[in-house]
């Protein structure tokens, strides 16, 4: 996909951070947008005015991303409104300190109901539209905590890895139909967003030596890229037709480490983890 006028983006997380930057993106290179997220309806609410500010037609949606039959119901309603969808964006996300011994079920249910299954959703129900359109795109947006395991981001990991290997796959078939519909797994390092300050941290990281009540803070000073910046790289990708990009200087180097030290990277990423704590 080289040209983005007149088509149609439907984007999930758009309330904040990359999803609200990727929505403006779009509507500034003459796309049209459909943007979704559960909670933070008037986050969504001033992306969609400058969405329209900027000449795109816009349409919004409060969406929880793991119901189902919610998701199926927005992708009927992102045509119906706008005639057609060309992209979407599968972008929303929470996070989840905790331990793997010490994390509760119902938390790690959640996570992965939004992270990885709502992805799973949006795609099935988005997919035949996008054939339909006879030229289309799928952004799943994963993690550098897709590559590389890291301590008190076991919940997280999981989900992330899981949706790599989702995309992967559903890319090589896309690949085999030849259906003019193509997808790119997205890994972004240390993003500035608000996903740590919004997300659930467990006591359980205690016992790694994190503190819980300033996790977040902590957490945030990896935070080096721009949500803007990260989401014109996106773009770049979806242009370039790439399988995989990393986003953040940060996102390279995570990279580089899995692929030249797969069984080496642990005790790599447990030393920083305790210079960090220090």
């Amino acid at each position: 996909m080289k040209s983005f006028e007149g088509k149609v983006a439907a984007v999930t997380g758009a309330g904040s951070g990359i999803g609200r930057e990727l929505a403006l993106e779009f509507a500034r290179r003459g796309c049209h947008v459909a943007i979704c997220c559960d909670r933070n309806m008037e986050g969504l609410q001033e992306t969609a005015d400058k969405a329209r500010a900027l000449g795109a037609e816009v349409t919004l949606e409060r969406l929880d991303v793991s119901q189902r039959d919610a998701v199926y119901r927005w992708a009927d309603k992102v045509v119906a409104d706008h005639g057609k969808v060309n992209l979407l964006i599968n972008n929303a996300g929470v996070e989840l300190a905790s331990t793997i011994e010490g994390v509760e079920i119902d938390d790690f249910k959640w996570l992965m109901d939004i992270n990885f299954w709502g992805a799973v959703y949006g795609t099935k129900a988005f997919l035949p539209y996008l054939k339909e359109a006879g030229e289309g795109h799928i952004v799943n947006v994963s993690s550098v905590f897709g590559l590389v395991g890291v301590p008190s981001q076991g919940a997280y990991n999981s989900a992330k890895f899981a949706l790599r290997g989702f995309t992967d796959s559903l890319r090589e078939e896309l690949d085999i139909l030849d259906c003019g519909v193509s997808a790119t797994s997205v890994h972004p390092g240390g993003i500035k967003t608000p996903i740590v300050r919004t997300g659930r941290i467990s006591k359980s990281i205690r016992a790694l030596g994190f503190d819980d009540t300033n996790f977040h803070e902590k957490f945030e000073r990896g935070f080096i890229t721009q949500a803007d910046k990260a989401a014109r790289k996106i773009i770049r990708a979806v242009e370039k037709n790439q399988r995989r990009a990393l986003v953040g200087v940060d996102a390279y180097i995570y990279d580089a480490m899995a692929r030249l030290f797969p069984g080496a990277y642990q005790p790599l990423i447990i030393a920083f983890t305790r210079m960090m704590l220090r």
